[in-house]
């Protein structure tokens, strides 16, 4: 995808986040990360902590670079934790180019979901 094309295609993903969540502002990158990490995980609570939300966005990492092989699900701990493992590195320099790589990959997340 070209630079403009992921620009145009991202804005439609946070408006689609932004009209669900019935907002004023444009949720950011770490929201949309949290998010999915709730619904990968399945269960919803009043609040979670700060770790937790942590953890959230880390499977939502997960789940986004699964699909390319970077990870592999392995299962579900005894409170209901997905787990995943690293299968290949990921060489990646720069926090502009891991940006752009995460929103190719949530971009690709919302068009499977048919959501945008």
């Amino acid at each position: 995808m070209q630079d403009w094309e992921i620009e145009f295609e991202w804005l439609k993903v946070r408006h689609y986040v932004k009209d669900g969540m019935k907002k004023d502002e444009l949720p950011d990158l770490n929201t949309i990360l949290l998010l999915m990490g709730v619904q990968e995980y399945g269960r919803v609570k009043a609040s979670f902590t700060k770790e937790e939300k942590q953890d959230l966005m880390h499977i939502a990492v997960c789940r986004l670079l699964s699909s390319d092989g970077y990870f592999e699900f392995v299962g579900r701990d005894a409170d209901g934790w997905p787990h995943w493992k690293q299968t290949e590195s990921i060489d990646m320099k720069g926090i502009s180019s891991q940006e752009r790589f995460l929103k190719e990959k949530i971009i690709q997340y919302f068009k499977e979901e048919e959501r945008i």
